[in-house]
């Protein structure tokens, strides 16, 4: 049996990543004249290699023509890492006409999300456990809300009993110890709504339709009672690339409040494509307690009213509200680039909170119209965008910062990087070598005392492509810096 240990010993052995090498090595007979960088990801469940697939040509498919010989070529790589539990692993590698061959492996670090498929660093969390700002935000108060007038839990009980007549309903104590688990007491709609059936797969594993009956008569997938559970802002997670460039906002006109989650949101169902239905207990100024939400698997903060009460989702009433409008308020996101807002000019307000320029086609650009911001907390500059990198210096309420690798480079040669920010990343675009990137990551990292991106150099001999590549690699395991 071969322990843990000796598992992970393989991932650091150059034979494992040899087939990856060649493969990448002979993509091109123009480079057997020189020596080549390469740099890429492989993980467990994808990867990403810098060869280019040739097409397949008319009617066939990519799969049997471009993609054997990359499955190949990593199979070995994601073997080891299942084996390893390791997620995946980035890579350079520098290999010389005759098959001589450095290569890095880049090591995971808690203090750096994943890159998403990019061979360069995600997201950095520069404070351990800190989360972005909407992630803090609970809903507000809302003291005057009641249950709308189509709430009638004993209309919905029946209901459903005539719809489900062999269904196995929850007992008090079975809703009891739910309340207890969520710490929240249930609304009478959906203890009548457990009363009649308690969704347990094990009450229907011998009627294949009953699910599907269920289904129907309640309008949604229903959770069993015991795996209800709170919509919390914590439940939903999200990198903090993304999060950072959300705001929380709730016009005075909404139904629902514009927060990433909420004590007050029970999830009781799924509307079957992965968007969560929850019984509202903190509805917005023009909400209804007890209102039936939809939280969309595709969106990171908010939720959709779907009907007024539950009574109203089982009875088929969907609501008509739309949702609030902010009217003539700025938006507290503001896109300047050359599709959005013209200037920073623009987008400059006392509610500002994330600011993102994109895309710029002309001048660069200066930030002084927003030094003065009080909530302006995310900047996302696009490289090559900023007239002087340094006047980030001057916004001292950012707690996320994207730039580019030379803006980034004059913030730490300047002893300029903000300190109060709690994460920071660095825009790569294009198939620029990792290696630098870390560095500068490290560098980051080092300001704040953060576990830094290890490197690991191993050598070997791929063998040169005249010979073939099949003979014996030697490999040798070098420092990690």
């Amino acid at each position: 049996m071969v322990d843990q240990r000796s598992r992970s010993s393989l991932l650091y052995d150059f034979a494992t990543w040899t087939p990856v090498l060649r493969f990448l090595r002979d993509g091109g007979e123009e480079q057997a004249a020189h020596s080549i960088r390469v740099a890429g990801r492989v993980g467990r469940g994808s990867w990403s290699l810098p060869r280019q697939r040739q097409s397949p040509g008319f009617g066939r498919a990519f799969l049997a023509d471009g993609m054997r010989d990359e499955m190949k070529a990593v199979e070995r790589v994601r073997r080891v890492l299942a084996d390893t539990g390791v997620d995946d692993v980035t890579f350079t590698a520098e290999i010389s006409p005759a098959g001589k061959t450095e290569l890095r492996l880049f090591g995971t670090s808690p203090a750096v999300e994943p890159g998403l498929g990019s061979p360069h660093p995600g997201t950095l969390i520069l404070v351990e456990d800190a989360v972005p700002r909407p992630w803090l935000r609970l809903p507000d108060p809302a003291p005057g809300a009641v249950p709308a007038p189509s709430a009638d839990p004993v209309l919905l009980e029946r209901t459903l009993r005539e719809r489900l007549p062999e269904a196995v309903g929850a007992t008090e104590t079975e809703i009891a110890a739910a309340e207890a688990r969520l710490g929240i007491t249930l609304p009478e709609e959906l203890k009548a709504l457990y009363r009649v059936t308690r969704a347990r797969w094990e009450d229907r594993v011998d009627d294949h339709t009953a699910a599907e009956r269920e289904c129907k008569a309640v309008g949604c997938e229903l959770f069993a009672l015991e795996d209800l559970y709170i919509a919390e802002a914590s439940s939903r997670h999200c990198l903090w690339k993304f999060a950072a460039m959300e705001a929380v906002v709730t016009p005075p006109d909404a139904a629902v409040q514009g927060v990433v989650g909420s004590p007050g949101w029970i999830v009781f169902g799924d509307n079957g494509g992965g968007d969560r239905l929850a019984v509202d207990l903190t509805p917005g100024p023009r909400g209804h307690t007890g209102q039936i939400i939809i939280l969309s698997h595709e969106e990171n903060i908010g939720a959709c009213l779907v009907a007024d009460s539950l009574t109203d989702l089982v009875m088929g009433r969907r609501s008509g509200r739309r949702a609030g409008s902010d009217g003539d308020r700025p938006p507290a996101v503001a896109h300047v680039n050359i599709r959005s807002l013209p200037s920073i000019e623009a987008a400059a307000h006392p509610g500002l909170e994330v600011l993102s320029v994109g895309v710029w086609e002309a001048e660069p650009l200066s930030l002084s119209p927003v030094m003065e911001l009080p909530r302006l907390r995310t900047l996302a500059a696009y490289p090559g965008t900023l007239a002087d990198p340094l006047e980030i210096a001057g916004l001292t309420a950012l707690e996320f910062l994207e730039l580019g690798p030379e803006e980034w480079r004059v913030l730490l040669d300047a002893g300029a990087v903000p300190r109060s920010l709690s994460a920071a990343a660095i825009t790569v675009h294009g198939t620029r070598d990792p290696l630098p990137i870390v560095g500068l990551a490290n560098e980051l990292l080092a300001l704040w005392d953060r576990p830094q991106i290890i490197q690991t150099v191993l050598e070997g001999d791929l063998g040169s492509m005249a010979r073939g590549g099949e003979e014996a690699m030697d490999g040798v395991s070098g420092d990690r810096e």
